[in-house]
């Protein structure tokens, strides 16, 4: 087969290969996504930032003599959005007009460019929302079987103050095969050849719509037998020091010495309770007791001789007096019992529930290769170029498609992981 060399060929390789793209995507499409034009620099590590919204404390007084009361700081925090590196996929021009060749024949399943794409950046993104979740449901390392572990879900996020619009759930294909047997688990009609309709299980289950996954993230527990230690010293508790990151460093010791703490790995902090960040009040569990504090480690750490160390926590534990940023009833303090979740050396893959807004997905605009390139945004403002071009030194001519996201948490508590119970 002759190349093509036409000079229309990248465009119309596109115009056949995005809905393709589109039609296999699924975590991305459930998730906040934009284009972010001159907001990006050339090298990898530059990030965008996103204002958080503001809060305000209620204040409660006898004659509405508001005098001797303080009024509610404005302190702006900023999301950050980190830049990826660069997806790409690139094939022979041959094998490129054989796709198109395909695609005229509406064989669409025949790019497989488009689906390799659209995987990279899913399990890269899980990944990233697997470090970044807050919240916790269930007992880490739990399968989820039953529709009541979803439920569980659902109740963390609603007495967290989630709003329950835009809230999804996404499960490990095998927790589907455990929920097939309960009928409340089946009446999605799926749009054929659409992966985003096809990975619903329930379009409406406790609030969420509730998908299967089969790019969610993973860790590996340390090896070492002790998994609870102390905290060694009192955290920065103010919102001020939270605002821009959304995370919180503590010190910890007497955990296992030299235990490797994964990054994904969930803590809990006896004695320390969450809040309702719409009520900030205390909520409690089907057993009547107080939902601990919990937070997700955001970076691998190995812990000393003494098993202690820093381990920066997604989801800081913020107390203030009055505080209209609290996350927790009491401040975490020196001596508090923090536990890692899971046995040790153990891989651990959550299912992941989410608002809308947790996370966000940001395409950056991406330079011009040649005058063969073609760029393409889909509606929700994720960019793709493809270019045609020749390696002169193994005198062939290619095709490559690219993508470049950047990865940004909104509100972690907006996010968490989803377990059964023991």
């Amino acid at each position: 087969m002759a190349n093509n060399v036409a000079s229309n060929f990248t465009e119309k390789l596109m115009r056949k290969a995005m809905p393709y793209f589109e039609s296999q995507r699924v975590l991305s499409k459930n998730v906040n996504t934009q284009y972010v034009e001159g907001e990006f620099g050339r090298d990898s590590g530059d990030f965008v930032s996103v204002t958080r919204p503001l809060d305000h404390a209620a204040i409660e007084t006898s004659d509405g003599d508001l005098s001797s009361s303080t009024t509610s700081p404005i302190i702006a925090g900023k999301a950050k959005a980190t830049v990826q590196d660069y997806i790409t996929v690139y094939m022979d021009i041959k094998e490129a007009n054989q796709a198109l060749e395909y695609a005229d024949q509406n064989r669409l399943t025949e790019i497989p460019a488009m689906n390799r794409l659209v995987t990279r950046l899913e399990t890269n993104f899980a990944k990233f929302a697997m470090k970044n979740t807050s919240l916790l449901a269930g007992t880490v390392g739990t399968a989820v079987s039953t529709w009541g572990h979803v439920a569980g879900a659902a109740a963390v996020a609603r007495s967290t103050g989630i709003p329950t619009d835009k809230l999804c759930c996404f499960l490990n294909p095998y927790a589907e095969v455990a929920l097939a047997d309960q009928q409340r688990g089946l009446g999605v009609n799926p749009q054929a050849g659409d992966a985003n309709a096809m990975a619903t299980i329930k379009e409406n289950f406790a609030g969420m719509k509730v998908m299967t996954a089969t790019t969610l993230g993973s860790y590996t527990t340390g090896t070492g037998a002790d998994r609870a230690g102390t905290l060694s010293g009192t955290p920065t508790a103010t919102y001020l020091a939270a605002k821009d990151s959304m995370t919180q460093t503590i010190s910890v010791t007497a955990f296992q010495a030299n235990l490797v703490v994964a990054a994904g790995e969930t803590i809990t902090v006896t004695g320390r309770n969450r809040l309702n960040l719409s009520t900030r009040e205390q909520f409690l569990d089907a057993a009547g007791a107080a939902v601990l504090f919990s937070g997700t480690v955001t970076e691998t750490v190995t812990l000393n001789g003494s098993g202690a160390g820093d381990l920066v926590i997604t989801g800081p534990g913020i107390f203030e007096s009055g505080g209209a940023y609290n996350t927790v009833a009491s401040a975490l303090t020196t001596g508090d019992i923090v536990t890692l979740g899971g046995a040790a050396t153990t891989v651990i893959q959550p299912n992941l529930f989410w608002h809308k807004d947790a996370f966000t997905i940001a395409s950056v605009p991406m330079e011009r290769l040649s005058a063969q390139d073609t760029f393409f945004k889909t509606k929700d403002g994720l960019q793709v170029r493809c270019s045609q071009g020749s390696d002169i030194i193994a005198n062939k001519q290619i095709i490559r498609f690219d993508i470049r996201p950047a990865f940004g948490v909104m509100n972690p508590f907006f996010a968490g992981k989803v377990f059964g119970t023991a």
